[in-house]
């Protein structure tokens, strides 16, 4: 279901190298971090979750660059505050890679933008950090009373990748509006099994395949843009 918040007035004054880094405090150490300052009137606030460390995938990885650009460019429209950060273990971040706990590490981000705005978070994540901002969103035991979320994006959910098969059961029970949005020629994650997985999914969801598309949107970007961007007002009509 579409929020009733106003988009924001893009101020001219906003530039894209309002930008400061900042240092969360995670579980396991200290995360670097990177904040895009947005507009004064802004709706909401949003966290974008990088792709698999061991794949080289960092917060400057060029599809949650891209995402983050869509949320606060004042050419999109949106010009909402996003924070990106680094993983355990990932660039100036502490801690060592785990590949589950990383979840408490997108829970430390969301109470950072919390305490920083106030505002509603749209949670959006790359490949491994679509995985973690799901379970982070929807699969833990205090997920479910997180009244700061509000939306949450998916961009190249995996389905299998670096010997893991993911799954995502807690999905039945997920009630935040959620885009999965993803290549159709991703190879880890097939159309038709990305297909099962969201059917299990519980509404409002809705599924966009970039066509062409492979799991990092090479050559694609732009229309992912479009279609997040398209989306994301959606929900703020």
């Amino acid at each position: 279901m579409a929020s009733t918040f106003a988009l924001p007035r893009c101020e001219t004054s906003l530039k894209r190298t309002a930008l400061r880094a900042v240092d969360l405090r995670g579980p396991a150490g200290r995360l670097e971090a990177l904040l895009n300052e947005g507009a004064s009137d802004a709706p909401a606030a949003a966290l974008v979750c990088h792709p698999h460390p061991l794949g080289g995938g960092t917060l400057h990885n060029r599809v949650v660059y891209h995402a983050a650009k869509v949320m606060n460019a004042p050419e999109w429209g949106l010009c909402w505050p996003v924070l990106r950060f680094n993983f355990r273990g990932t660039g100036r971040s502490e801690g060592r890679h785990d590949g589950s706990a990383e979840v408490a590490d997108v829970t430390a981000a969301l109470d950072w933008l919390n305490s920083e705005y106030g505002l509603p978070i749209v949670i959006a994540g790359f490949s491994f950090g679509a995985a973690m901002a799901l379970a982070a969103s929807c699969g833990t035991a205090s997920s479910g009373d997180r009244a700061d979320l509000c939306a949450l994006a998916a961009l190249g959910l995996p389905i299998q990748g670096f010997g893991h098969t993911y799954s995502y059961p807690f999905l039945s029970r997920c009630a935040l509006p959620k885009l999965f949005l993803s290549g159709d020629r991703d190879c880890f994650a097939p159309n038709q099994q990305l297909q099962q997985v969201i059917e299990t999914a519980a509404h409002p969801r809705k599924l966009v395949l970039v066509p062409g598309a492979d799991h990092f949107f090479t050559g694609c970007l732009s229309p992912m843009q479009k279609a997040l961007a398209t989306w994301l007002k959606e929900q703020f009509q």
